[in-house]
């Protein structure tokens, strides 16, 4: 049976088109041949756990090592009294299906003594019954919180600082946080091991990054070759823009149009277009795989919206509010990144994703868009924008109160009545924090682009700042038109009085200048 590109778990070679996981992370083998502990942490989906449990297989099948890799996932709940005894339990089964006889661990039953010492123990008694060090991968470890996190740490401490007595040869730790962040506690939701961590044995911390754009097109050339299906270069461009290469969506978008049972080019003759491409990600965003949807869920978390919400609007005075914590948190989510310094969204997808899940309730307010297509196919640019003010002047106070994202309700609402709208075209949206502004382009039929800036009047320049903004943004696309929506939040003007209309020329460029 041909590969295919893998969007639910590790990777396997012989089933699935992927990089060689070694490559990804070269620094893991020489930590391990240095007798070390150490932290691998990455957001999900980024190919952890398929590079540990690879690596696990090849160090046992070169006959140097015995490595096993085991999620702690399961290991959520209770204390070290009852956890401890099924930590071992896998272990042992584990082993039995990746580890030849001789290679195992001793029987569970002989180790029934204190919770608090018994893992040391059994890895103990494990390493000296067998005649290869032994390596050892926890995924999954920051899933493990409370008491038995402690004991787990403090257990692999006193087995590392004991050596040369038996214990694994190297221990890694892989999840979404590094060590120090790991939480003592299941309540508070900051409280962390700090600078205290009983595991201040590790040597390093390791972080996976996205793919490059050389790894984008190293991946999909593998089904290029297998097949003879090409991507073309644009195609491959596209796919690395709109994922920002995360794995997870690379494979995602790739699957979508080449090798899933629906796939939108399963003729191999034909090749994969940009087209393809952008119709795969409309099918991403409307489905929402597992993946997407556990991401969106949590966006009315309290700690997720101070740092969404700002992006969102391109707030410059949110430097003090968004805490490098809560940034961090999101990090190790993949929601958030920084790119030439500035904090925005992770990916074009997640983007879209982030702003439609906020803008559903906005679209449920306008049962009947009006028409605003004209005779020519084109958007009525004018007409939308005219519908716009006429919504807004008679729905946007009601509107905006029923928006949790309040700061950036405005925006929101805007999105909302926009994306009711332009039915069969596509909206490209770019957030940033302190750009002061989010920037949209709608794609409409094969050749229409027209440039629109949503922003909030904060500053007494906030009009010429955003003039020259948009102005500089439609020249960039070629546009010698642009939109700006001005909100002011302090207005006094009775709202059925709001939504004046000028034209203003600024750099060559006319822009339609809406206050609201």
């Amino acid at each position: 049976m041909p590969r295919r590109f893998n969007t639910a778990g590790p990777c396997l070679f012989e089933d699935h088109y992927m990089l060689s996981p070694e490559e990804r992370l070269p620094q893991v083998r020489a930590l391990i041949d240095g007798k070390h502990f150490f932290v691998i942490h990455a957001p999900r989906q980024v190919g952890k756990t398929t590079l540990m449990r690879n690596l696990s297989r090849t160090l046992t099948a070169e006959g140097k090592y015995a490595a096993l890799t085991i999620s702690l996932e399961s290991f959520m709940e209770g204390g070290p009294e009852t956890v401890m005894p099924q930590l071992l339990r896998k272990l042992s089964w584990e082993s039995e299906y990746f580890l030849p006889a001789e290679l195992q661990p001793p029987a569970v039953e002989k180790f029934t003594g204190d919770p608090l010492v018994v893992f040391q123990g059994y890895l103990s008694a494990w390493s000296a019954a067998i005649d290869r060090p032994l390596v050892l991968f926890l995924d999954e470890a920051d899933s493990v919180t409370g008491p038995v996190l402690l004991s787990l740490l403090r257990q692999l401490r006193d087995g590392y600082t004991a050596r040369p007595r038996p214990f694994p040869r190297s221990v890694a730790l892989i999840g979404l946080e590094d060590v120090r962040d790991y939480k003592i506690q299941v309540r508070p939701d900051r409280e962390t091991l700090g600078t205290a961590s009983p595991f201040n044995i590790k040597v390093r911390s390791l972080s996976m990054g996205y793919f490059t754009a050389a790894e984008t097109a190293a991946l999909l050339r593998q089904h290029q070759k297998e097949t003879g299906q090409v991507f073309t270069d644009e195609a491959i461009r596209e796919i690395l823009h709109q994922s920002g290469g995360q794995p997870w969506l690379v494979n995602a978008l790739a699957a979508q149009s080449t090798t899933d049972y629906d796939a939108l080019v399963q003729d191999r003759t034909i090749p994969v277009q940009r087209t393809h491409v952008l119709a795969a990600r409309e099918i991403l965003i409307e489905r929402r795989d597992t993946h997407l949807d556990s991401l969106v869920s949590r966006l009315r978390e309290p700690r997720i919206q101070r740092v969404i919400e700002p992006i969102l609007t391109g707030d410059a005075t949110a430097g003090d509010t968004v805490y490098d914590e809560d940034f961090a948190y999101l990090q190790n989510l993949g929601l958030v990144t920084v790119e030439d310094g500035t904090r925005r969204i992770a990916n074009p997808i997640y983007a879209e994703i982030i702003a439609r899940v906020l803008i559903n309730f906005v679209e449920a307010c306008i049962p009947e868009p009006p028409e605003c297509a004209g005779e020519d196919g084109t958007l009525d640019m004018m007409g939308l924008i005219e519908g716009f003010v006429e919504f807004w002047r008679e729905n946007g106070e009601i509107v905006l109160r029923g928006i949790s994202y309040q700061e950036a309700a405005p925006h929101l609402v805007f999105m909302g009545y926009l994306q009711r709208i332009v039915d069969g075209g596509r909206v490209d949206r770019e957030f940033a924090l302190g750009t002061q502004r989010a920037d949209l382009v709608i794609h409409y039929g094969k050749t229409q682009k027209e440039v629109i800036e949503l922003k909030l009047i904060q500053a007494p320049k906030a009009v010429e700042r955003g003039l020259r903004q948009v102005s500089e943004y439609a020249r960039r696309l070629g546009r010698d038109k642009g939109y700006l929506i001005l909100f002011d939040r302090e207005a006094t003007t009775p709202w059925e009085e709001r939504g004046e209309v000028e034209e203003m020329e600024t750099g060559g460029v006319t822009v339609v200048v809406v206050r609201v």
